[in-house]
């Protein structure tokens, strides 16, 4: 496939995420067009004034339900590629269709819309996520790469439906969505080719338009409670829990990019991943001058990973590492005003 370099126009689906608006300011800096599309105007209003700078180079669409056939239909027209991060992220749906549907069907509806009405759309990239790579059965001590997929979690949707655990429902939707937008390749074979970017938990700095703690991306939220958690509630069960993977979202912007641009990438899955870290680890990253918890506890911790070469090899991307990307992500909350506990 082609590589596409700027000044070509991108459209980002759900722009106004945590992700998303990393990934639009990213691509806008990089000399590329981009469209946006949104739920709402105010929404968009918001993307407009963050990247004023960037004059008319980036401009919105209101989408406001992604599971709607044809939703994105007019949003291709016209642009050179698609970047897809529109997909629910939470933990608190009851029903587990009510994350798997909309997953499902924006994905496929974005593949469809573009191989119908964006002839000159040569590849889409979609943010994914490791949801759809681990199998949380494994001991720990496994190393997870991109030929792995989640069967555990669709089979614990399967037995368990509304029972299953919130985090199950979101694994499985990750994994049913990424799996329909390989399969969609496979067997309509568009014009376009795919690629997919498979993060683990995302830290950095907020851009996103959010009012409160409360409102933060799902990620975020975990690492600020923890930092705001009382120290006689930071108990060695809390700061021990391991398994835990991050990546930086600048670098995750970063990946989309270059999935964009670097021709090898094309049909290849990317995990991104900047490490494995326990919750003390965090902690320690912000000390000196307060230390909290136990500090060093979490050293010689055995984890399960995330193999991210093929991301280092074939997209260039250099990972940051988990004390930088605390230290900006906490700095980052500091300047909204919501400091964490000292």
């Amino acid at each position: 496939m082609t590589a596409i370099k700027a000044p070509a126009t991108v459209l980002v689906t759900g722009a106004s995420g945590f992700i998303a608006v990393w990934v639009v300011k990213t691509f806008l800096e990089a000399g590329y067009s981009v469209r946006g599309t949104v739920r709402s105007a105010s929404k968009g209003d918001y993307l407009v004034n963050l990247f004023k700078s960037h004059g008319d180079k980036f401009q919105y669409v209101i989408v406001e339900d992604i599971a709607k056939e044809g939703a994105f239909d007019e949003a291709v027209k016209g642009v050179d590629a698609i970047t897809h991060t529109a997909s629910p992220f939470h933990f608190q749906a009851e029903d587990p269709q009510m994350l798997i549907e909309p997953a499902v069907k924006g994905t496929l509806g974005i593949l469809a819309s573009a191989h119908k009405y964006a002839p000159t759309v040569q590849r889409i990239v979609i943010t994914s996520s490791v949801a759809a790579i681990v199998d949380p059965s494994k001991p720990s001590g496994t190393v997870f790469t991109e030929n792995d997929w989640n069967s555990f979690s669709l089979r614990k949707v399967e037995t368990k439906g509304n029972a299953a655990a919130g985090g199950e429902k979101y694994r499985a939707s990750k994994t049913l969505a990424e799996k329909a937008a390989w399969t969609y390749l496979e067997e309509k074979r568009p014009k376009y080719d795919i690629a997919t970017i498979n993060p683990p938990m995302v830290f950095g700095p907020i851009l996103h338009q959010v009012s409160n703690p409360e409102s933060l991306n799902t990620s975020v939220a975990l690492l600020y409670k923890i930092l705001q958690t009382k120290e006689s509630d930071l108990t060695r069960e809390v700061l021990l829990t391991n398994n835990l993977n991050f990546v930086d979202v600048r670098d995750v912007a970063l990946a989309h990019l270059r999935a964009l641009e670097i021709p090898e990438a094309g049909g290849q899955r990317f995990i991104t991943a900047g490490g494995a870290f326990c919750w003390q680890d965090p902690l320690d990253a912000l000390q000196p001058p307060n230390p909290r918890g136990i500090p060093g506890i979490g050293k010689g911790l055995i984890h399960s990973r995330y193999d991210a070469s093929k991301a280092t090899k074939v997209l260039g991307i250099s990972f940051k590492n988990l004390e930088e990307s605390v230290r900006d992500t906490e700095e980052g909350l500091r300047q909204r005003g919501w400091g964490v506990k000292s």
